[in-house]
């Protein structure tokens, strides 16, 4: 990871670059093929399969007998984990459910708003080199607790044409049943457009590289919702002399290993700190399986020195991190600080793994400064909102001279008519 040291502010939006997405590039390679899959559907969807996923398919659902042979290849011992992260998940996003609250707005006028789960949602979760379950989970069980009706999940096989046990055993127990073998630009675009296989959805949900973000953009200008434009893992760490260089080095690490477009930051008050870290990764890299990504991950990494926390935390705030540690003794008080990050934690003992994986929020989060403008998932990603109101007689008759004024003031004459004929029948006959 390469160091800078005391940078002035001027130069912080060069320390800031992320490594370049080119989604408007890419939108030349996507287009042709969410085209070509709306068009042949499941003929061009196996097209596809095969000539990026390597794999061979008579057709992409994935079938009952998939479903059982998967959950007996899964091991007991993380059946109970991926049950204990659900349960947190669960509860987490069980509270975010708001009822329905009437306010009266003036006498005789009640307005309220009702959450309505959107019907068809399509869940995308990632492939490639390593098997996202945790994703399947963060995606789903919101989803299920919102009540959609349908659940449909794309993910890529392997060259084998299976899925990985540990996602359907996910899948399957989350409430999802209609799984299919399908990834990148390819599957945004059957759950989009709908194939002879796979139903066209609502809304459409999950990470991916840039090829799948780029999709879900150009799906979202016309046919399909999408959750937010996330690409890859990123993670910030805010650190002060009290942290330990070990854990902050774990940390960069564990979001480093995600890919080579990855990028992590080490933000710090303390040299020393810096130093201990950057030989940390050093020494923890080594030992790790898949050292090779998270080293290219580093080269576009940086650990950065400041004078002064407050420089931190605006740093910070610029960049809008996916994720964010707050790794130091008052982490709440700094917390407090923070206005653009997708999840952050708080202290010693939170690894953003813990994120990732079982503490219960949603690891499906904006990343490439998105964190500006968008939230992480959650269960009112899955819901719409319809407002309702019911008026009086008598609550009409007050306020409908209000409503008259406004409407003739914008030349709108048939609003007026429309109170204006309650108010005086007689006058209209």
């Amino acid at each position: 990871m390469n160091t800078i040291r005391y940078p002035e502010r001027q130069a912080w939006p060069g320390l800031m670059q992320r490594p370049a997405l080119r989604i408007s590039e890419l939108d030349g390679i996507v287009a042709p093929i969410l085209a070509d899959v709306q068009n042949r559907g499941d003929e061009a969807l196996l097209y596809y399969t095969k000539k990026f996923d390597k794999a061979t398919l008579s057709s992409p659902v994935v079938t009952d007998a998939e479903f059982i042979e998967a959950a007996g290849k899964v091991d007991m011992e993380l059946k109970e984990a991926i049950r204990v992260a659900s349960d947190n998940i669960r509860t987490f996003h069980i509270s975010q459910k708001s009822g329905v609250t009437k306010i009266q707005t003036s006498p005789g006028v009640i307005c309220w708003q009702k959450p309505v789960a959107i019907e068809k949602v399509g869940l995308y979760v990632p492939g490639g080199t390593a098997p996202l379950f945790s994703t399947v989970l963060m995606l789903a069980i919101p989803a299920t607790i919102a009540g959609c009706k349908e659940i449909v999940l794309c993910t890529p096989p392997g060259m084998d044409g299976s899925i990985h046990p540990a996602v359907l055993y996910a899948a399957h127990s989350t409430g999802v049943t209609r799984v299919f073998k399908a990834g990148g630009a390819q599957a945004i675009a059957a759950m989009a457009y709908g194939t002879q296989s796979i139903p066209a959805v609502n809304k459409i949900f999950g990470p991916g590289n840039q090829y799948v973000t780029a999709a879900k953009q150009l799906v979202s200008r016309g046919a399909v919702a999408i959750d937010m434009p996330a690409g890859p893992s990123e993670l910030a760490v805010v650190a002060d002399n009290t942290a330990n260089p070990a854990y902050v080095a774990s940390d960069l690490l564990s979001q480093a290993e995600h890919g080579t477009d990855s990028q992590v930051l080490l933000i710090t008050t303390s040299e020393k700190l810096a130093i201990r870290v950057q030989r940390e990764v050093e020494l923890q890299l080594r030992a790790l399986p898949r050292k090779d990504i998270a080293a290219g991950s580093l080269r576009h990494s940086r650990i950065i020195v400041m004078y002064e926390m407050e420089d931190a935390i605006a740093f910070i705030n610029d960049y809008a991190p996916e994720h964010l540690i707050i790794a130091t003794d008052d982490a709440e008080i700094l917390a407090e600080r923070i206005v653009n990050a997708g999840s952050v934690f708080l202290g010693h003992f939170t690894p953003e793994s813990a994120g990732d994986y079982a503490s219960g929020t949603n690891h499906t989060l904006p990343t490439n400064g998105y964190a500006k403008v968008y939230n992480g998932v959650n269960l009112d990603d899955y819901v719409k909102k319809i407002t309702f109101q019911q008026i009086t007689q008598q609550g009409l008759e007050q306020l409908g001279g209000v409503i008259i004024k406004m409407a003739e003031s914008e030349a709108l004459k048939a609003h007026s008519n429309a109170v204006s004929i309650r108010l005086n029948p007689e006058e209209k006959k």
